[in-house]
């Protein structure tokens, strides 16, 4: 074995060491490289192949004759003289490529089915876009989509996100990151609270709105631990910790029930719920506040109801007292007609007896009504239902 040899396998061992890749497999992407320059000289065989001698270092190419089957039919020695000076320069750019393969391979394969965890960058750049978030030895994008609107992103800044997708590339993993999915809450409260991270306390749903406000409904497997408490903290440690994160988004915990009157309740809170029905035939909860506790339960803009409704999964429309008191003495005493509206071919809204009869549309009805009005006891014919008025707010599940 020579010096230059044993140097070169020496070099090659020390490689392998330091990035983690095997002899054999450098040895191979080596030996390929080199019939490849093998090829591009003038006087080469058709085929040709290259072997590495993993003990002496000694690399000879032995050009091949085939017959038609592709068998070797003949071989013979046809190392240039000034091989070693080609494999030299090969051997360092093959090298490097196989390195540069390796390493992002291996950052793939670091950050591949991590969908849904969580990490921390820092701000690298930032455009109308998006913006980089350095992660040490990747970079992590996050999306204009993925960004809370009225967040800005200042170069050097530590920020979490939550991993949405990997994605395999050329020039290596590309990895999304999002600070608007709900999975981020869930994911800091792990972070702070070691009874999510244990398994004692879930997180059984979320609503949000990024940069706002969110809710969320947990449980707790042990009855000894007050789910609600332990996600807020001693003084409301812990979910500050994650609001700060979040820069001021409001949380609020909420107990999750199994019971969808109670866990309604819960949702709406901090207002107070006097009832809750349900119908569950159209998956609408009618729920009665008193008539201070309205505008805190439909919320800024219908935001309370709204996160309430998504986190609960039901519709919800919210009725004052006063106001649920003013539509039963309404229609107190009225025995309603039974019928539907329907659309005549004029286009307009007509009711039609359950009991057959000419359709009559509402002004016909109503001045019906007000002729037999005074005397009860005449027979005259019931009410048609109207449509059912709309007060507080009426929120859709998931809307």
């Amino acid at each position: 074995m020579s010096k230059t040899n044993f140097e070169f396998l020496d070099a090659l061992g020390q490689i392998a060491r330091d990035k983690g890749i095997s002899v054999e497999t450098l040895l191979d992407a080596l030996a390929n490289a080199l019939v490849a320059a093998y090829k591009r000289r003038p006087d080469a065989a058709e085929e040709a192949v290259v072997t590495i001698d993993p003990e002496s270092g000694e690399i000879r190419v032995y050009g091949q004759e085939l017959d038609e089957e592709g068998n070797v039919v003949n071989e013979w020695d046809d190392t240039p003289d000034d091989f070693g000076r080609i494999a030299a320069q090969t051997a360092k750019q093959v090298i490097l490529q196989r390195i540069r393969e390796v390493e992002r391979d291996m950052k793939y394969e670091e950050y591949a089915g991590r969908e849904g965890d969580i990490v921390t960058g820092i701000v690298q750049q930032t455009d109308n876009r998006y913006t980089l978030l350095d992660l040490g030895k990747v970079e992590a994008l996050l999306p204009q989509a993925e960004q809370v609107s009225f967040e800005r992103y200042e170069h050097g800044t530590r920020l979490k996100a939550y991993i949405v997708e990997v994605r395999k590339t050329t020039k290596g993993p590309q990895i999304v990151v999002s600070r608007t999915h709900p999975g981020l809450i869930k994911r800091l409260f792990e972070l702070e609270v070691p009874e999510i991270s244990s398994g004692v306390v879930e997180i059984r749903a979320a609503a949000r709105e990024p940069g706002h406000r969110t809710k969320i409904a947990v449980w707790s497997n042990d009855p000894n631990v007050d789910p609600v408490g332990a996600c807020v903290g001693a003084r409301g440690s812990r979910v500050r910790m994650v609001t700060n994160e979040l820069r001021g988004e409001r949380v609020d915990v909420v107990p999750f029930s199994d019971d969808p009157v109670e866990f309604i309740q819960n949702a709406l809170a901090p207002a107070r719920v006097r009832e809750v029905r349900l119908d569950e035939e159209s998956g609408t909860a009618t729920v009665v506040v008193s008539d201070y506790q309205l505008s805190l339960a439909i919320g800024k803009e219908g935001q309370n109801a709204r996160l309430a409704a998504r986190l609960t999964g039901w519709r919800i429309d919210i009725k004052s007292e006063s106001q649920l008191e003013e539509e039963e003495s309404k229609y107190a005493g009225q025995e309603w007609a039974e019928g539907e509206w329907i659309e005549n071919e004029a286009g307009e809204m007509v009711w039609k007896p359950a009991e057959g009869g000419e359709a009559i549309s509402a002004a016909e009805w109503s001045h019906a009504a007000a002729e037999e009005a005074p005397d009860r006891t005449t027979g005259s014919p019931a009410p048609a239902p109207a449509a059912p008025e709309t007060s507080g707010t009426h929120e859709e599940a998931g809307g």
